[in-house]
C-alpha cells in the first residue's frame, strides 16, 4: 500500500535525523541547546509517521485530503520553526559582534595613544561598559 510506504519512509527519515543530531552532539559539532529542537523534530515526525490513525484523524480534521502529506506538512513546519528561532540567534551573534568589535576599536585607539606618548593615562573605569 502506498500510505505505508510513505508512512515508512517518514519514520526512516526521522531515525535518521534523530541518529544523526545525536551524532553531531557527541562529536561536539552541535550545541545541546539547539539539538533539542531538532531532536523534538525527529520525535513528533517518528510518532507521526508509526502512528498513522492520528495522522488520518488530524488530516480529517484540517481538511487535508491525502493524510500522509500531513506529515511533511509538519515536518516542514518544524524546519521553519528551527530556522526562525536560528535566525533570532544569528540576529542576537551579530549585534555582540558589532559591540565587541567596536569595544577592541575603543581600546586599540587608547593603547595608540599611551604608546604615542600624547595621550593620558586611562583609568579603569574607562574600560567598563
Amino acid at each position: 500500500m502506498n500510505t505505508l510506504r510513505l508512512s515508512l519512509f517518514g519514520a526512516l527519515i526521522a531515525v535518521g535525523l534523530l541518529l544523526l543530531v545525536l551524532e553531531l552532539v557527541r562529536r561536539r559539532r552541535l550545541q545541546e541547546r539547539y539539538a533539542i529542537l531538532w531532536i523534538l523534530t525527529a520525535v513528533v515526525l517518528l510518532i507521526l509517521s508509526l502512528w498513522q490513525s492520528a495522522v488520518e484523524w488530524m488530516a480529517q480534521i484540517i481538511g487535508v485530503a491525502y493524510p500522509p502529506a500531513l506529515l511533511f506538512a509538519v515536518a516542514l513546519a518544524f524546519v521553519v520553526i528551527v530556522l526562525l528561532h536560528y535566525s533570532t540567534v544569528v540576529s542576537r551573534l551579530a549585534h555582540q559582534n558589532l559591540a565587541l568589535a567596536q569595544a577592541v576599536a575603543l581600546l586599540e585607539e587608547r593603547v595608540r595613544g599611551l604608546e604615542g606618548g600624547g595621550g593620558r593615562n586611562p583609568k579603569e573605569s574607562d574600560f567598563e561598559s
